[in-house]
């Protein structure tokens, strides 16, 4: 059943804003409210059309009269962050993601008009260990719980809903955790590791990631706000790719570090805020992390359009990445070194 009022929240960041862009211009949606303690830069506001923006902080209970007055009818969560310099730390950003959405679930159960319930999540709350299965499927639970950060929140947030999802089953409740995104337009932690000139590793490791483009990201959102899909599901692109692999066709020098020089060049590099390396992203570039989507296409009917290798190769087209080291070059190495192994045989 198409929604008749949509709220989305985050529409400061890239995702809320497209949504909400995208659900604005269906003629059958009524009307579309995008909340947010910001407004979105200009841009995306204008391209918002005739989305409205109501600055609102959803840790208030003020967003219990907002859903109220409007009648929403379908409220889509995406504005769960995992970056703690964008959010003032890492304090602010908890309540922002776990009190932020105890207020909003609390707003919904009390608006007797709510009858969808969209959670944007993250593969994160599987973590990322060297004990993990070569792929998770939703009803896995993690081999070492997430210990801080963006996992442990969503894994929170998680919980409430399902306690939510338990409160009021009239409400069609559906919870996609995605891979990691990667693109052209979006900015995130990886876009912007891969995008260093030379790309710090970990002596020994070498990760298998599945990623999502973020185009594929704003579809299945869209699809979640329009149609009752309830349950959990893995959205990730077909494929992996190996972190030294990613950085090659990114045309980047890769540098592996012993791990105790890790702690002080990540510090180094949040500081410069060049990219802000948290605990679960470094576990994350050590062990990688590869999820099934079965669900994803026979269950939700969903088939994302990108590969993991084909958005990776976008993200580089699109970000216009020029070779650190030029292939002639990678050549003349490679061809010196196994000179010299012939050398000492």
């Amino acid at each position: 059943m198409t929604p008749s009022v949509v709220l989305v929240t985050g529409v400061s960041r890239f995702i809320g804003a497209h949504l909400a862009a995208r659900l604005a211009a269906d003629p059958g949606i009524d009307r579309v409210l995008g909340v947010d303690t910001v407004p979105p830069p200009r841009d995306w506001l204008r391209g918002m059309g005739r989305a409205e923006f109501v600055r609102v902080d959803i840790r208030n209970p003020l967003i219990a009269r907002v859903i109220g007055s409007a009648e929403v009818d379908t409220v889509v969560h995406t504005s769960l962050t995992s970056n703690p310099i964008s959010s003032g730390g890492r304090a602010a950003m908890k309540e922002m993601n776990v009190i932020g959405t105890m207020q909003l679930l609390a707003a919904c159960q009390r608006s007797p008009r709510v009858r969808r319930l969209v959670l944007k999540s993250t593969t994160a709350v599987y973590g990322s260990s060297p004990r993990d299965p070569a792929i998770f499927t939703e009803s896995m639970a993690p081999k070492a719980l997430p210990s801080g950060g963006y996992a442990k929140d969503a894994a929170e947030i998680e919980g409430y809903v399902r306690g939510f999802a338990r409160r009021r089953p009239d409400v069609a409740v559906t919870v996609l955790r995605f891979a990691n995104f990667i693109g052209p337009r979006i900015e995130t932690a990886l876009t912007r590791y891969f995008s260093l000139p030379v790309v710090p590793t970990v002596l020994g490791y070498d990760a298998r990631m599945q990623l999502l483009h973020s185009e594929d990201a704003l579809a299945v959102l869209e699809q979640a706000a329009r149609e009752d899909l309830p349950g959990v599901f893995n959205v990730g692109a077909d494929g992996v790719l190996l972190l030294s692999q990613a950085i090659r066709r990114a045309g980047r020098a890769q540098v592996a570090m012993p791990s105790a020089v890790i702690g002080p060049v990540s510090q180094l590099f949040r500081s410069a805020r060049l990219v802000d390396f948290t605990p679960e992203q470094m576990r994350f570039l050590n062990f990688g992390r590869v999820v099934d989507t079965e669900l994803l296409w026979e269950t939700f009917g969903f088939a994302p359009r990108w590969t993991t290798m084909q958005a990776f190769d976008d993200f580089v087209r699109g970000r216009q990445l020029r070779p650190v080291i030029s292939t002639a070059q990678v050549s003349a190495v490679e061809k010196g070194v196994l000179a010299t192994a012939r050398a000492l045989l």
